[in-house]
């Protein structure tokens, strides 16, 4: 099976491009070509091998659950003319990620472990054990560094950045509590729990929007529903749909993105398991039987069907 690792198109009006750890978004006039590769990123590295049909999985989780929420707010998602391409607005990127948690999972664990009580100016209660449920779901932001690391910050550290307005985030809080909410209600549909997940917004004619994917396994962390109360009771690992088994295999493997550290070759067997990981997510989280497009040729495929959505548009 390819894979789509690195894409290097040129459509036509197009004036820029930005390669992310992920997506590679092209600018064409006052549009953003958002294309999904295969890459897969952990720790801010982003891994060397691709994972073949990640990218339709992305991008197709995406624009499920953005189509999905826009009775909440308003979103930047116009066109899938691809399976793995999005075409929207082209907003300005506000510099936070809106994290919100509904239980002690993953960064929030690994740092109530550590002995912390408080998460972004958030107080955490005592008592808790990894995985439990918080008795509401806590926001712990986020601020996007120049250099492309995030940090956690709190709401008064990101007002005090002057990163946005009080006003303007307030708005954020708003839409993602009920992003989360809708979020949470359409898993439980599917026999999911969405543990934690990140929104970000941008500025388009300066309304507040929600950008990039929402709710994909590259965002969001789900746990199976069925036997969570049992795992929690015996102090078992839970069963999860997320990226975090990704990234519990580089720290078995010595690499959790520090200074010094080698980042370990994937093998094949590994690689075919994303796959079906992912694919599975894809189905569980939206109900719906995954179709798996070919990947003969895929940046033809691509380039041919942004080519006729933009003569069409």
């Amino acid at each position: 099976m390819a894979a789509i690792k690195d894409t290097d198109f040129n459509f036509p009006g197009q004036t820029g491009v930005y390669h992310g750890k992920v997506r590679d978004v092209y600018f064409v006039n006052d549009k953003l070509i958002a294309v999904a590769s295969d890459r897969i990123s952990a720790f801010d590295h982003i891994l060397p091998k691709p994972i073949p049909y990640k990218g339709q999985v992305l991008n197709q989780i995406a624009s499920y659950f953005l189509n999905a929420t826009r009775d909440i707010c308003p979103n930047w998602l116009e066109a899938t003319p691809d399976p793995n391409v999005s075409i929207g607005k082209k907003c300005e990127p506000i510099r936070v990620e809106m994290v919100i948690r509904g239980y002690l999972a993953g960064h929030s664990a690994r740092e109530y472990k550590l002995g912390k009580r408080s998460l972004c100016g958030v107080a955490l209660p005592e008592g808790m054990k990894e995985n439990d449920k918080f008795p509401s779901p806590i926001i712990t932001p986020a601020a996007k560094n120049l250099s492309g690391h995030d940090e956690d910050a709190s709401r008064e550290e990101i007002l005090a950045q002057n990163i946005v307005t009080a006003a303007q985030y307030g708005l954020m809080e708003k839409y993602t509590y009920g992003l989360f909410a809708r979020g949470t209600e359409m898993a439980a549909k599917q026999g999911l729990i969405l543990v934690d997940t990140k929104y970000e917004f941008g500025l388009y004619n300066g309304e507040v929007i929600l950008i990039d994917e929402i709710h994909t396994p590259d965002s969001s962390r789900y746990f199976y529903a069925e036997g969570y109360a049992e795992r929690q009771v015996k102090a078992e690992p839970q069963k999860q749909l997320s990226k975090e088994f990704v990234r519990e295999w580089l720290m078995a493997n010595n690499f959790a993105g520090k200074d010094g550290q080698v980042m370990p070759l994937m093998p094949d067997e590994f690689v075919q398991t994303i796959t079906d990981r992912y694919i599975e997510l894809y189905e569980r989280v939206t109900g719906h039987a995954f179709e798996r497009t070919q990947t003969a040729d895929v940046p033809a495929r691509i380039q041919h069907n942004v080519e006729n959505w933009l003569l069409e548009n």
